[in-house]
């Protein structure tokens, strides 16, 4: 018996510290537990960071493209002012030149007409012994001549100014309308090269590109003499580009710039081949 007590107290001697260890083992789990937890928010806080930093890079990325379309808009309606201001000049000189024209016009019709002779009269023959009467001779009627009705040139006028008022009034249909009754009615105006100019930009605001380039070419083969061969050159490349002929495009605004150096649609022709470039 006491031999079993001896051997039972040595085994729990010796088993003691069996039991004693895992409590600092379970200890240091924890510890190197919290330093992992510790390590993990580290990197989670690390990755929060970064994903912060991205979603601002995104933000701005996002603002640059937004702000280049802005300013890509801007110069597309930069690009369209100055056109219009080019077109408003035009117009005004059209204008100029219609009035100018009305004017001379109006001088013609108000000249007076030239002064017949005045009658000469007969001084009365000394008296003497009658005469019998001698017939006269019945005098020569002229055939009359073909006359040719010519055009009433403020009803021309008339015709011209309601037609331009239209597209002032961004009519463009009506505008079209009226201009192609002013051809017709007025195919040897001053005039005609004016209005086929307007018809065919007309066409072009209605974004009819392929009727308005037809005008305008119709434009430089009938008028090569006209004031707008300049500006309707420049609206044919106009048309040209938006149809996607951009090669002959090019060589539109080239010969616009070799044949009318120094005009305001020379100087647009050279912008845009900067860009066509």
């Amino acid at each position: 018996m006491r031999r079993f007590s001896s051997i039972l107290g040595l085994s729990l001697a010796f088993a003691a510290p069996a039991w004693a260890e895992p409590e600092p083992s379970l200890q240091q789990q924890v510890q190197v537990l919290q330093q992992i937890a510790g390590a993990l928010e580290q990197r989670i806080s690390r990755l929060e960071s970064v994903v912060q930093q991205n979603q601002q890079l995104l933000g701005l990325l996002t603002e640059v493209e937004a702000l280049k379309a802005e300013v890509a808009k801007m110069r597309g309606q930069a690009e369209v002012q100055a056109h219009q201001l080019e077109t408003l000049g035009q117009r005004q000189g059209d204008l100029y030149a219609d009035l100018d024209q009305r004017i001379a016009e109006l001088a013609k019709v108000a000249q007076p007409p030239p002064a017949e002779p005045a009658a000469v009269v007969a001084k009365p023959a000394p008296a003497s012994e009658p005469k019998p009467p001698v017939p006269a001779a019945a005098p020569a009627v002229p055939a009359p001549a073909e006359v040719t009705p010519q055009p009433d040139p403020l009803a021309e006028s008339r015709t011209y100014e309601t037609a331009l008022d239209h597209f002032r009034q961004a009519n463009y249909a009506g505008a079209i309308a009226a201009f192609q009754g002013f051809l017709k009615a007025y195919p040897d105006s001053a005039l005609a090269s004016n209005a086929q100019y307007w018809m065919g930009y007309s066409y072009y605001v209605l974004k009819d590109y392929k009727t308005a380039l037809a005008h305008q070419q119709k434009l430089v083969a009938a008028y090569p003499a006209s004031a707008k061969m300049p500006d309707a050159l420049f609206n044919i490349a106009a048309n040209q580009i938006e149809l996607g002929q951009l090669d002959d495009a090019r060589k539109t605004l080239e010969e616009l710039v070799a044949r009318y150096p120094g005009t305001n649609a020379a100087n647009l022709a050279a912008s845009r081949l900067a860009t066509l470039k």
